[in-house]
C-alpha cells in the first residue's frame, strides 16, 4: 500500500458489498477501487446517482465498513490507526442538521469537546472569522439562513484542525450567489495547505475548482486525471459558422461528425479534432458554395467527457 508523504489519502482495491436479504447477495457498491489523493489539492470526486461516491466517503468517515480493500488517510490506516485517521479529516455532510437551540459558536465548543481538545486550545472564533460567520456567533442556529448553515459545517468539521476537508455536495440546491461565496471560502481554505475532496453534481464546478478528477460510476474509478488531461481526453471540437445566406441544404462531409442548423444562416458542426482542424471544416464548407461571414470555436468541456466516459462504461457493461 501507498504511504506516500504526496498522499493525503491512499485507497487501494476498496470494495464494499451491502448485505442482502433472504441469502441474495447484496449491492456491490465499490468494486475495487484505487486511486491517491495528493496533498495539497483540491480533488473532485464525481459520479451520476448510485455510484458511489457516498459510500466512500462513509467509508473514510467510518460510518461504513469497507468489505476488503485498504484504506490510509494522512499516511494512518483506518484498520491499525482509526483514531489518528479521524483526527486526520473533516467530513462535511449533504445535509444541513443542526440542534436549532444552539448558537454557532455552542455547535464549535461543543464539536471541540468531542475531539477532546482543551478550551484553550480551541479556535471558535477564529473558524467563524474564517467562515464569515464572527457577527452571528451568539444568534441560534435556527435563524441562520440555508448559505449560513452551509459555512457554520465547514467551521465545524475544521474544530480539530484536520488537514483533509472532504465536502460532500456542498452547493446542492443553493443559489449562485451562495455557491460563489463556497467556490472560494474553499480556495481560501485550500491556499492555507488543506487538502480538499469535493464531490458535486455541478461539473461547471469541479472544472473550475479542481486540480485532479476521479470519475466512479457503478462503483468502478474510470478516469482519474488532472483537470486539464481529462478535458484534452475530449476530442470533440464544435465550430459555429454565420453564413451569408439562407441554407436550405446542410452541407455534408465523412469529416463532420454532425451538422445541425441553429438558424436560418447559422450552422453548428462538430468534428473530430483529431482528425480535422477547424481551417479544414471551414474549406469544406466553403467548397460546397457557402461564403462565412463569422466563426466561433468551442472546445469540449467536463460535461462532454463526463457523458462520453459514462456512456463507454454503459456500453462496455
Amino acid at each position: 500500500m501507498s504511504d506516500s508523504p504526496e498522499a493525503a489519502i491512499s485507497i487501494r482495491n476498496l470494495v464494499k458489498r451491502y448485505a442482502g436479504s433472504k441469502g441474495a447477495p447484496g449491492k456491490l457498491a465499490l468494486d475495487g477501487v484505487s486511486f491517491d489523493v495528493p496533498r495539497g489539492q483540491i480533488f473532485g470526486l464525481l459520479g451520476p446517482n448510485g455510484a458511489g461516491k457516498s459510500t466512500l466517503i462513509n467509508t473514510l468517515a467510518g460510518l461504513v465498513m469497507k468489505t476488503s480493500g485498504e484504506v490510509s488517510i494522512w499516511g494512518f490506516d483506518v484498520d491499525r490507526d482509526m483514531r489518528n485517521a479521524k483526527r486526520a479529516i473533516g467530513i462535511v455532510p449533504q445535509e444541513v442538521v443542526f440542534d436549532p437551540f444552539f448558537t454557532p459558536a455552542e455547535v464549535l465548543e461543543i464539536q471541540a469537546g468531542y475531539y477532546g481538545i482543551p478550551k484553550a486550545a480551541r479556535r471558535t472564533m477564529e473558524l467563524l472569522r474564517a467562515v464569515h460567520l464572527s457577527d452571528k456567533a451568539n444568534a441560534y442556529a435556527r435563524t441562520l439562513s440555508g448559505g449560513m448553515k452551509r459555512r457554520l459545517l465547514i467551521a465545524k468539521a475544521m474544530v480539530h484542525t484536520p488537514p483533509i476537508l472532504v465536502l460532500d455536495e456542498p452547493t446542492a440546491g443553493v443559489d449562485v450567489e451562495l455557491r460563489r461565496q463556497l467556490w472560494e471560502l474553499v480556495g481560501e481554505l485550500n491556499a492555507e495547505g488543506v487538502t480538499v475532496v469535493l464531490t458535486t453534481h455541478y461539473l461547471e464546478e469541479a472544472e473550475q475548482l479542481c486540480d485532479r478528477i476521479a470519475i466512479i460510476n457503478h462503483g468502478k474509478l474510470i478516469a482519474n486525471k488532472s483537470t486539464p488531461e481529462l478535458l484534452s481526453t475530449a476530442r470533440e471540437k464544435l465550430v459555429v459558422l454565420t453564413l451569408d445566406r439562407d441554407v436550405e441544404v446542410l452541407p455534408s462531409h465523412p469529416a463532420f461528425l454532425k451538422c445541425r442548423s441553429l438558424g436560418e444562416r447559422t450552422l453548428e458542426i462538430t468534428y473530430d479534432k483529431d482528425q480535422t482542424s477547424a481551417g479544414e471544416v471551414l474549406a469544406l464548407v466553403q467548397g460546397q458554395g457557402f461564403s462565412i461571414q463569422d466563426v466561433t470555436t468551442r472546445e469540449a468541456d467536463l460535461e462532454d467527457v463526463f457523458v462520453a466516459l459514462t456512456s463507454a462504461e454503459r456500453e462496455a457493461a
